[in-house]
């Protein structure tokens, strides 16, 4: 099946986003309530694509409105989060507190 254009111009822009864009994927699904995205990427990208506390989420699902809208279609982006990721059991090394040199002061 070929890409439409909604999907192409969301997987150009998060391309043009991520430090691994050969990860970048997405999947488009048709139903009653409209268009669905569904974008995967490589799970140390997922912090840019969403973006401090998800504005860039927010502004990519923002054009995908304007690109449906042009296209007389409903689109929704839903970006794939793989199991656990929020629980901290992707993130790369161990936790470590930060020493803040507060035990060696007298008072």
């Amino acid at each position: 099946m070929a890409k439409e254009h909604d999907q192409e111009f969301i997987e150009y822009v998060v391309k043009a986003l991520v430090d691994r864009p050969e990860d970048v994927a997405s999947d488009r699904t048709v139903d009653e309530m409209g268009v669905l995205i569904t974008l995967k990427v490589n799970p140390q990208d997922l912090g840019q694509v969403i973006g401090r506390q998800g504005q860039t989420a927010k502004a990519l699902r923002t054009l995908l409105r304007v690109v449906g809208a042009k296209n007389h279609a409903r689109v929704n982006l839903k970006i794939y989060e793989p199991e656990g990721f929020r629980k901290g059991a992707l993130r790369s090394g161990p936790k470590e507190d930060a020493d803040t040199g507060m035990d060696d002061l007298k008072l």
